[in-house]
């Protein structure tokens, strides 16, 4: 018995995307982005600042790093507190050596665990909203008024300490419904990171206007090289140096201008047995700062001509 041709027929079959999220574009026939003048690099250092759950529930699916363990996963949760307590101050040092500017994503429930450490983050660069906790993922199958609760728990939470309106978000795991970018449009977010089809930004569409997607690379992210891909230390801080310097390059000999986004997270770079390869990577980055235009993430929204 052949299937009848309904399921062979996808009405948003088309040249391009199939949905209306986004135009599509190849790279060259884009507008180069608006980087200040004489930088063909933007760079963007985002520090994730997290919190899993001891117990989690881990409805849905699990965030990469949630507990492993039957209850009580002391060793995996003290591990992932253990960047909350010493990493983090590893990274900011660091930072502060190489005058480099870093934007923080943080978990809501954070601001009322650690409520020093985010007005110490505040006072060092943007924060992000990061969701309410590493438990709480955004997916189909979440209510759509519990998701709205944690979207609003976490500006709520955050919006103490920042001293501007919260306007990005970087979900938990880059994670979404098919409704989340609609909340987060109507909750007043102007930017989010969690789709990472791209290296520049572009405009992305919701039912409540528009939304400025940043894509946050995975590919480069500490803890997808080292914890997933296993590679070393020493592997890591190459490939972001690679990296860095070929987007440089191809930037300056097409004319247009590239981004590099590095996402940190202390529990994992901020060991003592690592954060050396961050200070060689920071360096690099440091050395050739004529070329860079290192910013915040909301600046660099703004800065950007999307389509």
């Amino acid at each position: 018995m052949s299937l009848d041709d309904k399921f062979l027929r996808y009405d948003k079959l088309r040249r391009g995307m199939d949905h209306e999220r986004y135009a599509w574009t190849m790279l060259e026939q884009r507008s180069a982005p608006n980087w200040p003048v004489g930088k063909s690099l933007a760079l963007w250092i985002n520090v994730s600042v997290e919190h899993f759950p001891l117990n989690p529930d881990s409805a849905g699916f699990k965030a990469p790093g949630n507990m492993t363990m039957p209850y009580p996963d002391l060793r995996h949760y003290t591990l992932r507190d253990y960047g909350n307590r010493v990493g983090i101050f590893r990274i900011l040092e660091a930072l502060e050596r190489h005058d480099l500017e870093a934007s923080f994503a943080i978990n809501g429930e954070i601001a009322q665990r650690y409520p020093y450490l985010v007005r110490r983050l505040a006072e060092r660069g943007e924060i992000i909203a990061h969701g309410w906790n590493m438990d709480c993922t955004h997916h189909s199958g979440v209510d759509p008024a519990t998701e709205q609760h944690w979207i609003d728990a976490t500006l709520d939470a955050l919006a103490h300490y920042s001293n501007q309106p919260v306007r990005g978000w970087l979900g938990p795991a880059r994670s979404q419904s098919f409704r989340t970018p609609e909340l987060l449009a109507q909750a007043g977010i102007r930017w989010m990171a969690d789709w990472v089809n791209d290296e520049l930004p572009y405009s992305f569409n919701t039912e409540h206007g528009p939304l400025v997607n940043l894509p946050l690379s995975l590919e480069l992210e500490d803890r997808f090289i080292i914890g997933d891909n296993l590679h070393s230390e020493t592997e890591y801080g190459d490939q972001i140096i690679d990296a860095a310097d070929f987007l440089l390059d191809e930037a300056q000999s097409t004319g247009h201008g590239r981004l590099l986004a590095l996402n940190l997270h202390p529990w994992v770079i901020g060991q003592p047995h690592r954060i050396g390869q961050l200070e060689r990577i920071f360096a690099h980055l440091a050395a050739r700062r004529q070329d860079l235009h290192n910013t915040l993430p909301s600046e660099l929204a703004m800065w950007a001509k999307v389509e």
